[in-house]
């Protein structure tokens, strides 16, 4: 019977993200719901608690925030979108360079090897990544760490930014069906779970974001408005991606690579700098907001930078569009591209 509760690790944490959601709210803090949870589950494992995150939070969390983005794409919004299709291409390669780029600094300061380093700096989700680097002969408890890093830093950084500089409310773009039906909701995560499901079977990344926006948006775009998202399941979809975020902290590997740590931490502060400027430069170039590209080209993960975009009500659409170019060019691309990378460093080194 004990093995159908929650374990005390899985309560205890997910309780003390639930208090620090709803004191970040209280206090006003930018995407309360998901920095609070995101950053009490990483400051506790990092002091030794025994705390985890729910088991398939983070899935239930992504087609919940999938499925709410999604609506955003109404007919007209999706032809729009697509029209701007050289911006999308553009910010998905920036962001690719400028990942393989901040490899180099991994490597040559710290004692991780080139593969590692390669694969820890692609912003393609810290699971996959290390999956995929692992095939390679990386290292994936340090992959884990740099991706997990990178999020927990760009999803605090660029948020706080924006709330300080008071970036927020410049999007006109309101998602389709306004009204909450329960039937109507009931259906329509009833087709994106099943969406991500479906791509999860495929074992690709992001699997059950993906698939469950590729429905959302279908239907949207197709003209089907069931019904809105409620806030409070917004809400509780930010809540279940931090929780599961913070948890991918240990304690122990903290210890045995600070320097790693310090490097990567470096390193994603320069490419959060490097892609505002980029970001701005191509808004001013397209005649699209400079914040709407700066969330479009920053090195966080599809789900948070989007969420991000929704709560600051900051071009949904094109955020979202850009960092699914994003992936699914990493998708295609990270593997064979590392082959040629490799064949350039045996060839530097004489074939050694």
């Amino acid at each position: 019977m004990r093995g159908r509760w929650p374990s005390r690790s899985v309560v205890a944490g997910f309780g003390a993200c639930v208090i620090a959601g709803a004191l970040s709210q209280s206090l006003g803090t930018p995407l309360p719901w998901m920095i609070g949870p995101l950053l009490a589950m990483a400051t506790l494992r990092f002091s030794g608690a025994d705390v985890t995150a729910p088991r398939g939070g983070r899935e239930v969390g992504q087609i919940i925030i999938a499925t709410a983005l999604g609506l955003y794409f109404t007919p007209v919004v999706t032809q729009e979108v697509l029209g701007k299709w050289q911006v999308l291409v553009a910010a998905a390669l920036f962001a690719t360079a400028l990942a393989y780029l901040g490899a180099y600094p991994i490597s040559r300061l710290t004692d991780t090897d080139r593969t590692t380093a390669f694969f820890a700096s692609v912003p393609g989700g810290a699971t996959e990544m290390a999956i995929l680097g692992e095939r390679f002969g990386a290292k994936p408890d340090r992959i884990a760490l740099a991706q997990s890093l990178r999020i927990l830093l760009v999803v605090v950084v660029v948020p706080f930014a924006f709330t300080f500089l008071g970036v927020h409310g410049t999007d006109l773009v309101v998602p389709a069906g306004k009204s909450v039906d329960a039937r109507g909701l009931v259906l329509l995560f009833a087709c994106t779970t099943t969406g991500g499901f479906l791509m999860s079977r495929l074992n690709l990344p992001n699997a059950w974001l993906l698939g469950a926006l590729a429905v959302s948006i279908g239907l949207t775009a197709a003209g089907f408005q069931w019904s809105a998202v409620p806030r409070p399941v917004s809400n509780a979809g930010q809540l279940l991606l931090g929780c599961a975020l913070g948890s991918r902290f240990e304690r122990e590997f903290m210890r045995h690579a600070p320097k790693f740590a310090l490097v990567v931490c470096v390193s994603t502060i320069a490419a959060i700098g490097l892609s505002a400027i980029f970001g701005a430069g191509i808004a001013r170039a397209s005649g699209l907001a400079v914040p709407t590209m700066i969330l479009a080209t920053a090195p966080g993960g599809i789900a948070e930078m989007c969420i991000t975009a929704k709560v600051l009500q900051l071009g949904v659409p094109m955020v979202t569009a850009a960092h699914v170019t994003r992936v699914i060019m990493l998708v295609t691309t990270t593997a064979p591209l590392f082959r040629l990378v490799r064949r350039a460093w045996h060839a530097a080194r004489g074939g050694t």
